[in-house]
């Protein structure tokens, strides 16, 4: 997916020099004799992909450790991405065990939720507070059933866009009504997140302590709307990128999910041309709800992936969940395929994009989540490495199995958290933090 024209990238910088705006943004690889005399720096970017009800276990697991592994039937389609692919089993939230309605909810913040849906801060969001300044969107929120994987500093959910036509109007299209209206929006809304703020200030002094921690999060929640509608301003007088009339008209549409494949890589289209335009370097995609998860019609699928899962050892059902599984990690090597072949400097993308593959939960019929399935990729540029199947499961001496061969009802290795691999992509992405979540250090297993 290409851009159009070298015009379009020089008044992008003239405009960015005239609006008096310092915003160090990276170069595109067309614009190779600008980025020769800026000496830019390699953007660093991931997406995380969530994939809802775990998977069928006993069909997906991989059976050895290390590099002599092979790739089980549901990830034969991975197998062409081999030596960019780290398959990983045996993490698992500490908070999340037990808990499974809250496994979507945790996945990316390790955080402990009980009676309040009150979160911590998702990793994407953290990553996003370094990425943000160089790019038009902080972070890419996308979901096809609702319910975002990404959770502010405050703990609260952000909002997903679930239609990929809309989110590419969003991303490529100038606001309705041209960039004065847009800008009287903006300015309108900052004089009312200024009085908010001044009023609740004057209230501060009146509170109790319990009221005031409160009303602190609340401000912290104003003051996040408050950075991103100046944002938001800053980046008016730049243009957005001119997309090809025919990439335009591919992902530019309503998409039923009763093509779910159709859905599927459109979406993920349209996380690569954000990438590659740089309008953001983080981006989250919810592929199904926990409570329902698509079904697939068109390979003759019709229950959902909820019901799947609960299949009660039924055959019939377990077949097509590992059918269902098959499908999705099939999509998913499309994404991979897309990154790989879209150039970015000297290499790709994918050399410079993390992805985490997986879902917060493993054996779906009874909400098991001490071995949650996750692939990690790309990222070459970043520092991981790949090439093996990492296996926390890898012990002789283990007996914690249930009667299915292969499904964990507690972890084996309890220090084995996701929160670790969470702590080392953040690090990959210039986080300056030593901890997150229930994090007890980094993996070293993927180049940490």
């Amino acid at each position: 997916m290409n851009i159009q024209g070298q015009n379009w990238l020089l008044s992008r910088r003239h405009f960015l020099r005239a609006a008096g705006i310092s915003l160090a943004l990276p170069m595109l690889d067309c614009m190779r004799p600008l980025r020769a005399a800026t000496k830019a720096a390699q953007p660093r970017r991931s997406v995380f992909i969530y994939l809802p009800n775990g998977v069928n276990t006993a069909a997906y697991q991989i059976k050895e450790a290390g590099a002599g592994y092979q790739l089980s039937q549901p990830l034969a389609s991975l197998e062409k991405h081999r030596d960019v692919i780290t398959p990983i089993s045996g993490l698992h939230h500490p908070h999340g065990l037990g808990h499974h309605h809250n496994c979507q909810k945790i996945w990316l913040t390790g955080g402990r939720l009980g009676q309040s849906d009150r979160n911590t801060i998702s990793v994407d969001q953290l990553m996003a507070q370094v990425t943000a300044p160089l790019t038009r969107f902080s972070s890419l929120e996308l979901s096809n059933q609702g319910g975002s994987l990404a959770w502010s500093a405050d703990g609260i959910q952000l909002p997903a866009q679930s239609n990929p036509g809309v989110a590419f109007r969003e991303l490529f299209e100038d606001p309705k009504g041209g960039m004065a209206s847009q800008r009287r929006k903006l300015h309108r809304r900052g004089s009312i997140l200024d009085a908010l703020l001044d009023e609740a200030r004057a209230l501060d002094s009146q509170l109790g302590n319990e009221d005031r921690g409160r009303l602190q999060q609340y401000l912290t929640a104003v003051r996040e709307v408050e950075v991103r509608t100046e944002r938001a301003d800053q980046w008016l007088d730049t243009p957005r990128p001119k997309i090809e009339p025919a990439v335009a008209a591919k992902l530019n549409r309503d998409i039923s999910l009763q093509m779910l494949g159709d859905y599927l890589r459109t979406t993920y289209d349209i996380i690569v041309l954000a990438l590659q335009t740089d309008m953001t370097r983080v981006a989250t995609f919810v592929t199904g709800n926990e409570g329902q998860g698509p079904a697939i019609p068109e390979i003759g699928i019709r229950q959902d992936r909820h019901s799947l899962s609960h299949h009660n050892g039924h055959v019939d059902r377990m077949r097509e969940l590992a059918e269902s599984d098959a499908f999705n990690i099939a999509q998913f090597a499309y994404f991979l395929d897309r990154l790989r072949a879209t150039p970015d400097g000297d290499g790709t993308l994918l050399d410079t994009t993390m992805s985490l593959y997986g879902s917060g939960m493993a054996y779906g019929h009874s909400h098991g989540n001490a071995s949650l399935p996750l692939i990690l990729t790309g990222g070459g540029k970043l520092g991981l490495k790949h090439g093996t199947h990492v296996d926390f499961n890898a012990t002789k001496d283990f007996q914690g199995y249930d009667k299915h061969s292969g499904i964990h009802h507690k972890p084996v290795n309890e220090k084995a958290r996701l929160s670790n691999l969470l702590l080392t992509m953040a690090q990959k992405m210039d986080v300056k933090t030593e901890k997150f979540g229930d994090s007890l250090g980094v993996m070293t297993e993927v180049g940490a």
